[in-house]
């Protein structure tokens, strides 16, 4: 039991460094300026769809919705994520959609899946 609390301590926290940290990035190093990111649930067909980063913002004046889960060690398993995102893809415009992963630790084998599916990878240590 300590331990699944000492893990949603140390989920939250990197959920709270990368709501800092990553609207930074975006805007230095994919032209988006988003504001705020946040935790976010929506319903698609009934179910519950839960995003860890959810931020609306714009790039070249146009509207892009950041979508990102939170993990502190990212293997190749990226597919969950996508699957979430393609969940909502019915309620955004889906060239609009900017999906990323935030993480203490990125494996090769998640950079190979993120790159398959599109999603941008952000380690903790990068600037």
């Amino acid at each position: 039991m300590q331990v699944g609390k000492l893990s949603d301590t140390v989920g939250f926290g990197l959920e709270d460094i990368t709501k800092v940290v990553v609207p930074g990035l975006l805007c230095r190093h994919e032209g988006i300026v988003v504001d705020e990111l946040t935790r976010r649930f929506f319903i698609v067909d009934g179910k519950e769809v839960e995003v860890n980063l959810y931020g609306e913002g714009l790039r070249e004046g146009v509207k892009v919705v950041v979508l990102g889960e939170v993990k502190s060690k990212i293997y190749g398993g990226c597919k969950d994520f996508d699957m979430s995102v393609e969940k909502l893809s019915s309620l955004f415009a889906a060239e609009n959609i900017y999906k990323l992963m935030f993480g203490y630790y990125m494996h090769p084998s998640a950079e190979r899946e993120a790159e398959k599916r599109k999603i941008t990878l952000i380690a903790s240590y990068m600037g």
